[in-house]
This record gives C-alpha cells, sequence and structure tokens, in this order.
C-alpha cells in the first residue's frame, strides 16, 4: 500500500463514510488536533515516565486513535466503525488517575509554570495540544453533532496531563515553579 494517494491535492480529504471535506473544516481541524496530541503524548512517553504514568498513558493513546477515528468518520456513520467508542467509563478511569496520583501533591494554591523536569514539560506540552484538541472539538460541534463525551474526555485528559506533569517533577525532587505574576514597583524619578 502506498502512503500517497495524491486524492488530497486538490485540498480535501475524505471522511470514513466517503465524504469529501476541506482540509480546513472543522471536523477536520479537529481530528488532526486529537492526532497531534496523540503524538504529544507519545514524545512524553519517549522521554519516560514511571511504569504507572507510562501505562496509563498507552491505553490514553489507543483511546485517542479511537476518538480521532469517531471524529473522522461522517456524521451518523459512526456505526459503521464497529469499535467500542470512548464513554462513560473511560471518562471515569481519566478520573480515578487523576484522583489516585494527585492525592500525593501538595494543594495547588498558585498557578504553576510548565517545567522542571523533561519528563514534566513533555506532559506539559501533551496537555496544552489536548486542550487545543477540545477547543477545536467544541469549534466543530457548533456546526455538527459531537458527542458530548468526546469534550468532556479531552477534559479530563488534559486535567491528567497536568496532574501527571507535577508528579512528575515531584518525583524527580522538583518543586512546583509558582508562577510570580509582574509585580509593580514604583518608579523612581529624576526628583527622588
Amino acid at each position: 500500500m502506498k502512503i500517497y494517494t495524491r486524492t488530497g491535492d486538490d485540498g480535501t480529504t475524505g471522511l470514513f463514510g466517503g465524504q469529501r471535506r476541506s482540509k480546513a473544516d472543522l471536523r477536520v481541524e479537529a481530528y488532526g488536533t486529537v492526532d497531534e496530541a496523540n503524538a504529544a503524548i507519545g514524545l512524553a512517553r519517549a522521554v519516560g515516565l514511571s511504569p504507572d504514568l507510562d501505562q496509563v498513558l498507552a491505553d490514553v493513546q489507543s483511546q485517542l486513535f479511537t476518538l480521532g477515528a469517531e471524529l473522522a468518520c461522517a456524521p451518523g456513520q459512526e456505526a459503521k466503525l464497529k469499535m467500542k467508542l470512548i464513554g462513560e467509563a473511560e471518562i471515569k478511569n481519566l478520573e480515578e488517575a487523576i484522583d489516585g496520583l494527585g492525592a500525593a501533591l501538595p494543594p495547588l494554591r498558585v498557578f504553576i509554570l510548565p517545567g522542571g523536569t523533561g519528563a514534566a514539560a513533555t506532559l506539559h506540552v501533551a496537555r496544552c495540544v489536548v486542550r487545543r484538541a477540545e477547543r477545536a472539538v467544541i469549534a466543530a460541534s457548533a456546526t455538527e453533532k459531537v458527542r458530548k463525551q468526546v469534550i468532556v474526555y479531552l477534559n479530563r485528559l488534559s486535567d491528567l496531563l497536568f496532574t501527571w506533569a507535577r508528579l512528575a517533577n515531584q518525583r524527580a525532587g522538583y518543586e512546583d515553579v509558582a508562577w510570580q505574576g509582574r509585580r509593580t514597583t514604583k518608579r523612581r524619578t529624576a526628583q527622588s
């Protein structure tokens, strides 16, 4: 099977179910950004995470592929995918992972800056891409039907990645870097 087909040379792509859409279509943007989020999580895993985090993210990558397939499907054709779609059980699993591992973290009282260890930094990047995917899915849902569970799953996933970025730093002995904000200082004038 060839990688290139030339069918997209006119700026369109095919949805599962046969429908052609512009590559700038909101639905195409949504599933493309979900794919990008999946790649960002793959990068975080490649940097090296603890086995407990890595295993959950291996499952998440598979779930994101399923979610992307659903979004890449022509509306009303989802049943033809013949796969179990992401639902409440997967959302609950993310929430349990957040609660379970997040309990080891100190309470968050300030905004924190992304960074720290390589693992934490890549998890923060993945979080940002997942947030962008969530926004893209919400934009697509304004013009056509998208299941609410898709949006909720992405929202919980970004929370999970944030929590785990903090946890990766803590396990490596790094403290959260608090955002200091812009401090206003009294300017000195020539007369003072």
